[in-house]
């Protein structure tokens, strides 16, 4: 094997880096239909425990090639920070991966299970030999999850075991996409919109698809179930530092965050008694969710959701083109979705294609309903479209005058990516898009949800106290339990969507915590841009330079905004 990654010796580290991506997208198919190459490959990723190492290796061969670059290779800021990045990056993922945890990497949501059927999802489909890919990738779905079962099935034999939540919560998922015992599975209903000419080819590499999923949806009921019955879904503290690390680029205070939480939490609630009251006179704000939710108003039907997003979507262009961003090209082209059947609770967003031949897109579970309350889903949808996740990563896609690759794409840092997308729900407040009460309950709503994410994420998964000043249960420590009462007396989320995100915060630990602490990062990094610039801060202008800047880990990121 070549001790660099190509056969051309990167002389950067946006070479480097460049290369690295290279190297990836040829060794996970994953990856390569997230931006959208290889358009050919029907593979499926490799899950099994020698996929995992290999992609390991690579990491190791480029932090090697990384180390051995010349000092003149970082002398300029771009080249070192594109170098500090994929140095911290691949040190955090190798510390995920040496120490085992992609051995009990079964959870919820954005685990390795949901990769195999995500990836059919951002697969092109317009012509007949895109669906002969499809095939040849629904006839690999087994091979897939063989991998996926030998991976898991040696970290029962290692004693790293996911938590039963976790387990039983994908069972029900899988059986979602299994559909009704008569009637077509997701697969299934996925290739119904391709040609006749495929069409035997098609529902036969459907069915095989579903019946691989039935055997390993069997084997975690049968096996592996029972015997993660007695595992913690804890992850204690030194788990929880790795994947808090990785998640948000940063070595966390704990206690600190742990405790700035709980002082927003007294002061959003404070701004939510004032909005509920606005709502519903002498209401407490779950009593004016409640209002809302059988009062207010409502959009009716799957498709018409889905239209009213899009427009909504459409209209924050136009207004916000040209007075808050430069909004041109792919920046103006982001889809509404409807999440397939057996997904999280979590509306998400899916990043555009390299070439943008795939725009960016958002995505709505609708969990069963076809009744659909606004008074959330507005500031939720500029979260998740515009000025959020599509106008902070399309913009990110098309820098590549100045960023690597990487940079633009799989460098991302969770806590960036999430903080911007609250700051963006912070500034549609902060420019009046919220005159609406129940519009401006639904943000307030959604900044004490990510509140509480820091509160319990940390709380549970460190059993910390629950400090004195608290209204609920001071003194005691925190657990699952109290976890899920906590977040029935403070949000107004239907029951479904927090039992989802309970068992979401104890599958992925300390990445639920990078919402609110990455928005803080970005209010403190515009902070303190202002103040150096004093009456010449241009708003426009320093959010494009950082929508363009690429990412950061917290350690990095509020110095790098104010030095815009």
């Amino acid at each position: 094997m070549a001790d660099t990654v190509t056969s051309d010796v990167p002389r950067t580290p946006r070479q480097l880096a460049d290369s690295y991506v290279e190297a990836l997208t040829a060794l996970n198919p994953g990856v390569a239909a997230s931006l959208g190459v290889n358009p050919e490959d029907d593979r499926q990723p490799d899950l099994s425990p020698a996929g995992f190492a290999a992609e390991a290796e690579l990491a190791r061969r480029v932090l090697a090639d990384l180390a051995a670059l010349p000092a003149e290779a970082l002398r300029e800021s771009a080249e070192a920070n594109c170098a500090r990045l994929l140095k911290e990056r691949l040190d955090a993922e190798l510390a995920v991966h040496d120490a085992g945890d992609h051995f009990r990497s079964l959870s919820n949501i954005a685990s390795p299970v949901h990769e195999v059927r995500a990836i059919f999802t951002l697969m092109r489909t317009e012509t007949e030999q895109d669906w002969a890919v499809v095939a040849g990738r629904l006839r690999n779905v087994e091979g897939a999850l063989r991998g996926y079962r030998a991976t898991l099935q040696q970290g029962l034999d290692r004693g790293l075991h996911s938590g039963p939540r976790q387990v039983e919560t994908v069972i029900g998922q899988l059986g979602d996409w299994l559909g009704p015992e008569q009637g077509p599975s997701w697969f299934g209903d996925f290739v119904a919109a391709g040609p006749d000419a495929l069409r035997a080819g098609l529902d036969a590499a459907a069915a095989e698809a579903t019946a691989a999923t039935a055997e390993f949806r069997d084997w975690l009921r049968t096996e592996y179930a029972p015997a993660a019955a007695g595992a913690s879904d804890i992850a204690g503290r030194e788990l929880y530092l790795r994947s808090a690390r990785y998640c948000n680029g940063a070595d966390l205070d704990l206690d600190e965050a742990y405790g700035w939480a709980w002082t927003e939490f007294h002061r959003l609630y404070a701004a939510q008694l004032a909005e509920a009251a606005r709502v519903l006179p002498g209401a407490t704000p779950l009593e004016a969710v409640a209002h809302l939710d059988r009062h207010g108003h409502a959009v009716e039907g799957v498709e018409e959701v889905r239209r009213w997003l899009q427009q909504l979507m459409d209209g924050a262009i136009e207004a916000l083109d040209g007075t808050h961003f430069d909004l041109e090209g792919p920046l103006r082209q982001v889809e509404a979705m409807i999440a397939p059947s057996g997904s999280a609770a979590a509306p998400y967003y899916t990043r555009p294609s390299l070439d943008f031949s795939r725009p960016g897109r958002t995505w709505l579970p609708t969990l069963g309903r076809e009744d659909f309350p606004t008074w959330e889903l507005v500031s939720i949808w500029y979260h998740e479209g515009v000025p959020g996740h599509h106008l902070h990563l399309a913009q990110r896609m098309r820098s590549a005058e100045h960023l690597s690759r990487y940079q633009m794409t799989l460098g991302g840092v969770s806590a960036d990516t999430e903080g911007w997308a609250l700051y963006a729900e912070r500034l549609m407040d902060e420019l009046g898009y919220f005159t609406d009460p129940g519009h401006r309950l639904g943000f307030l709503e959604g900044q004490m949800l990510r509140t509480i994410r820091v509160i319990i994420d940390i709380g549970m998964h460190l059993e910390m106290e629950i400090p004195a000043d608290s209204p609920f249960r001071p003194g005691e420590h925190w657990t699952p339990e109290l976890a899920t009462e906590f977040f029935a007396a403070y949000s107004g989320s239907p029951a479904e969507m927090r039992e989802s995100e309970i068992v979401r915060y104890l599958g992925w630990p300390g990445q639920a915590i990078g919402y609110k602490l990455g928005e803080r990062a970005w209010l403190r990094g515009r902070e303190e841009a202002q103040r150096r610039h004093g009456d010449g801060f241009d708003l426009k202008a320093w959010h494009m330079k950082a929508l363009s800047q690429g990412p950061f880990g917290l350690d990095d990121l509020t110095e790098q905004l104010a030095s815009l």
